[in-house]
């Protein structure tokens, strides 16, 4: 831990200030504003695939393909998360998290106004892959850069329970688009959905994107940046050279923290309500499913953050993916045997409170100077293969192995098993902050 983020918070480190609070809540809400942006794509993967591409395709390849345009925004990310991490690492957090929002409600706004492939052909579906590179790339600064915010504005032992709350944050930004697809579903039948209906989510985004803006120009600059402009010890250097010369191995380690959040989050998350649907689960159900899970999740974070903060983070990083990886099987096992359950669903969405220790152990390897570029990149890089690849390889797997999706998300939960138990061994060597 660097000096200047323990002389920040030193008089702070017994609770959170009615300063903090409020970061933490309008940081919260407006990531999930923007977040929503980034996600309302998949909630109308199907009608998006149907009005996107040639109506002859056969459906599994219609899928395969508007998955493909929803992983370009991921792998967009590291291109976008680095230029913003960089910028804020040498000229402040805030303004970077302002930046991010700008980038996101515009594309967001034009997906609602672009034409379709019975409109224009083959341009359509080249348009949609532009606008969502763009989104890509704003999100790949927003994410890191929230967390960085929130975690500086308060003291490393409130570190977990901060992205935690930043996580729920963005987790509600699913929310939102789960509620807005079930709205749309149960108001507009398949014709009008199809004629008009697709194009609302999208502008309804663009002003969410500026309710965000609205929301963090009250935000002010973290305390740990302001200490190292004023003590003039920012980043002499590149700060993604600095990353890449001395934090090679936080680096590794947050690739392979990351790769288990993106299955935690878009298997369990993103993707089960179009799967749910491909096993004959009706789509209000499904969604409704999605958003007891995402509820469950949201309060996981919140709970899960503040117990790594009281009894470690190695520990509760163990307990929260053996809890992934058994309820999600649980969960999807039940539905393959036709015996769906909410109740389940919820449960295996709980096992995503996991992401809110996650960055809080990533941002703990990079020193204040460069953690907005080290996060950025460990995050990014890997949400780029991991989270971009995972939809459409889960997706052809399946074609196969119906049950691919449980078998993915146990290992993972091995993983972190085996992540959780390097992090324990790493913070018992550490100095306490």
């Amino acid at each position: 831990m660097g000096t200047v983020d323990c002389a920040s918070h030193s008089a702070q480190s017994r609770g959170l200030s009615r300063q903090q609070l409020k970061t933490l809540v309008l940081s919260a809400l407006g990531g999930a504003l923007e977040f929503y942006d980034f996600v309302v794509f998949v909630f109308f993967a199907t009608t998006m695939g149907a009005l996107f591409f040639p109506a002859d395709l056969p459906a599994w390849m219609r899928q395969v393909q508007t998955f493909g345009i929803f992983a370009a925004g991921y792998l967009a990310r590291p291109l976008g998360g680095v230029l913003m991490a960089h910028f804020g690492d040498l000229t402040g957090r805030k303004r970077m998290f302002l930046l991010s929002i700008l980038l996101m409600a515009l594309p967001t706004l034009l997906m609602g106004l672009l034409p379709t492939y019975a409109q224009i052909g083959i341009a359509a579906p080249l348009l949609l892959l532009v606008l969502r590179i763009l989104q890509g790339a704003a999100i790949g600064g927003e994410a890191p850069g929230a967390w960085v915010f929130v975690s500086e504005h308060v003291s490393p032992r409130h570190r977990n329970l901060a992205c935690g709350s930043l996580s729920l944050g963005l987790l509600a930004g699913i929310l939102l688009g789960s509620l807005v697809a079930r709205a749309l579903n149960a108001w507009l039948d398949e014709a009008q959905l199809l004629a008009w209906g697709w194009r609302l989510p999208f502008l309804l985004g663009g002003v969410f994107g500026l309710l965000a803006m609205v929301l963090r120009r009250q935000l002010q600059e973290t305390p740990v940046f302001a200490e190292l402009q004023a003590r003039r010890r920012l980043a002499s250097e590149l700060p993604l050279k600095a990353v890449l010369r001395d934090h090679a191995s936080a680096v590794a380690l947050g690739m392979l923290l990351t790769w288990l959040l993106t299955a935690a989050v878009v298997v369990t998350i993103l993707m089960m309500p179009t799967i749910l649907q491909g096993m004959g689960v009706s789509r209000d159900a499904a969604l409704a499913g999605n958003a007891l899970a995402v509820l469950a999740a949201m309060a996981a974070n919140l709970v899960a953050g503040a117990l790594a903060d009281r009894f470690g983070t190695g520990r509760v990083l163990a307990l929260w993916s053996l809890l992934l990886g058994v309820a999600f099987w649980w969960c999807y096992r039940a539905a393959q045997d036709g015996h769906y359950s909410h109740a389940l669903y919820a449960l295996a969405g709980s096992g995503v409170g996991l992401t809110a220790m996650i960055p809080a152990i990533i941002l703990g390897g990079f020193p204040p100077a460069v953690r907005f570029s080290g996060l950025s990149l460990a995050y990014n890089l890997a949400y780029a293969i991991a989270g971009g690849l995972t939809p459409v390889l889960l997706s052809l797997a399946m074609q196969r192995n119906p049950a691919a999706p449980a078998h993915y998300i146990a290992g993972m939960a091995a993983l972190g098993i085996a992540l959780a138990v390097g992090v324990a061994w790493r913070d018992q060597r550490m100095p306490a902050a």
